[in-house]
């Protein structure tokens, strides 16, 4: 069979070099009935079997195939003949060849039976519906590579697309997804709809019906809106969305961003979805962002307070300072703890609280059995201590990292003073920390000893002068009062305090 550069070849030679038909034939080794063909069409030729081929062991069997493959279709779903049962059957009838001609036969009546998948165009009206979904991608975060989790969310109408990042597809952080997405928007739309995600619903009833996650009801119940659950397996019924995690992930997430954290991270994405109102979509006639504007004012208003979507427990604080979570163990303060708190997940921070009084935040961690320890939270237990100075578990921590210059100061107040009232005083330094930035501490740190006063007084004082520092005064112009510029400053006469201290009069 002639290839299109074949029948270029002889073509060129016929028509361009004027060569005949029985020297093109001789010098290509063509019959001349080949070259005659190619000069009558320079299209490509395609192979067309024009009968069946012969198959001599399979072929008394193939009407026994579609009989069983027609069976298939009365059959329930989970009870059909698999290729390698049909194969088995076709053994104990007598076949005696091999499997993969049957299951090459098998294929292709499968795919003649196969019709192609085709779907309805779909329209929707401004704030109407929206539709939410999660990806995966990688980030570099804090100089280490990870999986992250991203959150979308999409309003159908305009095609506006919310994204957010997560280490976790948990809960707290799909909640927290649907918060963050209704502040982009300006308002919520009146219907979302959804996979059936385990985040919001607890089990599939017939049709339609689920019995949803309370977490997720009350969400709903916030701002009001109606949720939709797809039907299982058919991610299609949500298919702008799902068009939407690839575009994000091919384009924000490509080349892998280097992030310090996820709130860097998450600020990055934000203003990739605020560029993304300049696109205009294939077919549509205005821009994403011209379509936003026309559809907002559709959207349903935000309530007064947005849903707070961390997920609460009821914590009991240990002898050593701390509760657990996870099985990981977070600190409160020495000074203001409670037996009985309240922790407040979210998918960055626990918070603990003493009813509505905050006491500590920290980052939250999804490894296990870790102690996540804030030092501060042990300066007054060390002050009335300080024989455990150096074997205190988060002050251990803290020296790995603190400046040198905490270390001078440390042994400069033991010389000056004994081993206990000199620690105490620089844990009197360290709880500055409370107040001032670690920065300016440092450089106050530096002054009072240079100033000779390392103590906390000296320090705290060098403190107020890098943060209040001595304005010049310039001095007044009497050039407009000439009466006053005769005025000048009277000298104290000094004798009257030697009179003083010698007791006179």
């Amino acid at each position: 069979m002639l290839t299109v550069e074949d029948k270029e070849a002889i073509r060129r030679a016929y028509f361009v070099e004027e060569k005949s038909i029985r020297e093109i034939a001789r010098e290509l080794h063509r019959s001349r009935k080949t070259v005659r063909n190619a000069l009558a069409s320079p299209e490509a030729e395609t192979y067309t079997l024009t009968a069946t081929r012969a198959a001599p062991v399979l072929g008394p069997y193939k009407a026994r195939i579609e009989e069983l493959l027609a069976e298939n279709e009365t059959l329930p779903r989970k009870q059909r003949y698999t290729g390698a049962r049909i194969c088995a059957i076709l053994e104990d009838e007598g076949y005696t060849g091999s499997r993969s001609s049957v299951r090459g036969y098998l294929a292709e009546q499968r795919k003649a039976q196969r019709r192609p998948q085709v779907y309805l165009p779909l329209e929707f009206d401004p704030g109407t519906d929206a539709q939410v979904d999660w990806g995966e991608g990688v980030a570099e975060i804090g100089g280490e590579r990870v999986k992250v989790q991203l959150f979308y969310m999409r309003l159908s109408y305009s095609r506006r697309t919310f994204m957010m990042a997560f280490p976790t597809q948990r809960q707290e952080a799909f909640l927290m997804g649907h918060v963050r997405a209704f502040e982009f928007f300006g308002g919520v739309p009146q219907r979302i709809s959804y996979d059936n995600l385990k985040t919001a619903v607890r089990e599939i009833l017939t049709g339609h019906t689920r019995r949803e996650q309370k977490a997720f009801v009350q969400l709903r119940s916030h701002y009001l809106y109606a949720s939709h659950f797809c039907t299982p397996g058919k991610g299609h019924e949500k298919g702008g969305v799902e068009h939407s995690v690839g575009f994000g992930r091919r384009n924000y997430m490509v080349p892998i961003p280097q992030m310090r954290d996820f709130a860097e991270l998450n600020a990055y994405l934000l203003e990739k979805c605020l560029q993304d109102d300049q696109r205009r979509v294939d077919r549509q006639p205005v821009t994403i962002g011209e379509a936003w504007a026309q559809e907002r004012v559709y959207l349903q208003p935000l309530p007064e307070h947005p849903f707070d979507p961390r997920i609460t427990r009821a914590v009991t604080l240990n002898q050593y300072g701390q509760v657990t979570f996870e099985t990981n163990r977070y600190s409160v303060p020495e000074d203001q703890a409670r037996k009985q708190l309240v922790l407040k997940a979210g998918p960055f921070t626990v918070t603990l609280q003493n009813l509505d009084t905050v006491l500590a935040t920290h980052a939250r961690s999804y490894a296990r059995e870790q102690d996540i320890l804030d030092p501060l939270h042990y300066l007054p237990l060390l002050e009335q201590r300080p024989g455990a100075f150096e074997h205190a578990k988060p002050l251990r921590q803290w020296r790995k990292e603190w400046p040198p210059i905490y270390e001078r100061l440390l042994d400069t107040l033991r010389k000056q003073r004994d081993e206990g009232p000199g620690i105490r005083e620089f844990v009197r330094v360290l709880k500055l920390h409370r107040e001032y930035p670690a920065r300016q501490i440092e450089q106050a740190i530096t002054q009072a000893l240079d100033f000779g006063c390392p103590h906390a007084d000296g320090v705290r004082l060098c403190l107020q002068q890098l943060r209040h520092p001595e304005v010049s005064m310039r001095p007044i112009d009497l050039t407009h009062l000439p009466e006053l510029a005769t005025v000048a400053a009277q000298t104290p006469d000094l004798q009257c305090y030697e009179q003083l201290l010698a007791g006179g009069d």
